[in-house]
């Protein structure tokens, strides 16, 4: 779910090539991220690449980290 994601001009629907980066600040460490294998970083920004179908659940996953959304942007595929 972190890091960079791959799009491509063939798709099978127009919400399944959506794909927005959320900005979150305020992540922590707690009970659900200790069953994690990595630590959460405590400062700065992190960016979390998100398809159009799990914005939602994204959204309700970040709140329970203790994270907050400061901003949210579509990422465009690159037509060749």
């Amino acid at each position: 779910m972190f890091g960079q994601t791959t799009l491509g001009a063939s798709s099978v629907s127009s919400s399944a090539s959506r794909v927005f980066r959320y900005e979150v600040v305020g992540l922590r460490q707690n009970q659900e991220t200790d069953k994690n294998k990595f630590n959460i970083r405590r400062s700065g920004s992190v960016f979390i690449t998100v398809p159009y179908n799990r914005m939602n659940e994204e959204m309700q996953r970040i709140s329970r980290l203790g994270g907050r959304i400061i901003k949210i942007s579509p990422l465009v595929a690159e037509e060749n």
